[in-house]
């Protein structure tokens, strides 16, 4: 088997030869370790490949360095997983440009029923970190075997995977170079704490430098690994736009949180809902309704109490009104319920208890 995943190793190292093109070339073979073997003049007739492509396979040497990589691999206790092994996740060979080899450290499976990206920009605002881990918490209620992918990166993927991290929800991270080392080094904590309740992820081998190209790359694992891809916050370019529109191109649902027409990021997710792209989505019910997704059941086999109850007379009057207007007062409330103050302020405190409210400043109100 070692001898095996050197060639499945070897073969990923060959200048040239892309994803698409090593696949063509082991089903033409039908085996990885014939790639090495077989006469330049057969490599040269393989669709795609031509001469000039079969005499670097000929010539190349990747065979040492894979070896090396192996002794890396076993040191670390990191599995390494070839687009022919039973393991390799079935959403990624879905993919035509998907890797044909991944490097996971980490127990955690990377072919679950509900997995999830979450992405966005590196400038995540306030309101964008709360609405993404208020998203993940009320997802984590009646789903909490969602497992949340995303990239270890500024602003929303950290945010993600800390959420996931705070509700019990397994969470992969996706790099964007070898698993010799992470980066930013700031968030090796988060990296550490989630191999407990998730995987790191990546197609690129040890001694391998986070380098800007490596991102886009990245990007595609990240749509590619999941069945829906959820944007938190973007501006109209970036990494996460890129990450949306390769999910689509995957055929796999896009989902966005809406914002403020004059927000820099948010005019990206506006921009993916205008033009279909994305499923507006504002609660972890729009999520799994847009996906139709069930709820799980608990350890007693019953289902659990839908997070999606609301209160009920006066008091799913004045939590509805509020989740319409997104933020209220106790005056507006007041007014526009008929109910006395006094009693709008108690509720209020009541809701407040029951965490589904959070009082700001100016005495208004918001649902959580």
């Amino acid at each position: 088997m070692e001898n095996q995943l050197k060639y499945k190793i070897a073969i990923s190292l060959v200048k040239g030869l892309g994803p698409k093109l090593i696949r063509n070339v082991v089903a033409y073979l039908g085996d990885v370790e014939a790639v090495f073997k077989e006469k330049e003049k057969v490599l040269a007739k393989i669709p795609g490949i031509g001469t000039k492509q079969a005499s670097l396979i000929a010539n190349s040497s990747p065979l040492e360095r894979a070896e090396q990589e192996i002794e890396f691999l076993v040191k670390k206790n990191i599995e390494a997983c070839f687009f022919l092994d039973d393991r390799f996740p079935s959403r990624l060979n879905n993919c035509d440009d998907g890797p044909v080899m991944i490097y996971k450290l980490g127990a955690h499976s990377l072919s679950g029923k509900k997995l999830l990206s979450v992405v966005g920009t590196r400038k995540v605002t306030e309101e964008g970190k709360q609405n993404c881990r208020n998203l993940i918490r009320d997802l984590s209620k009646n789903n909490p075997h969602v497992t949340i992918v995303s990239g270890l990166a500024y602003g929303v993927d950290i945010c993600a995977h800390r959420a996931a991290l705070e509700f019990g929800l397994p969470t992969i991270a996706v790099l964007a170079h070898g698993l010799d080392r992470i980066y930013p080094n700031m968030h090796r904590g988060v990296a550490k704490d989630l191999l407990d309740h998730g995987a790191l992820v990546t197609e690129f081998m040890s001694e391998t430098n986070p380098d800007k190209p490596n991102f886009v790359k990245r990007n595609r694992i990240v749509a590619g690994l999941t069945d829906a891809t959820l944007v938190v916050e973007s501006a109209v370019k970036g990494g996460a736009l890129i990450t949306a529109h390769l999910a689509q191109s995957y055929n796999r649902d896009v989902l966005a949180i809406p914002g403020r027409v004059d927000d820099e990021f948010s005019k990206g997710c506006n921009k993916l809902i205008k033009t279909n792209v994305a499923a507006l989505v504002e609660s972890a019910e729009d999520l799994v309704y847009a996906l139709n997704w069930e709820p799980e059941k608990n350890k007693t086999g019953e289902r659990q109490l839908s997070m999606f109850d609301e209160p009920s007379g006066e008091f799913g009057v004045i939590y509805r009104l509020i989740r319409q207007e997104k933020e209220a007062s106790v005056n507006f409330l007041s007014i526009t319920t008929g109910i006395p103050i006094a009693k709008v302020s108690s509720m209020l405190l009541q809701l407040e208890f029951d965490g589904l409210l959070k009082s700001l400043p100016g005495n208004r109100y918001r649902c959580l």
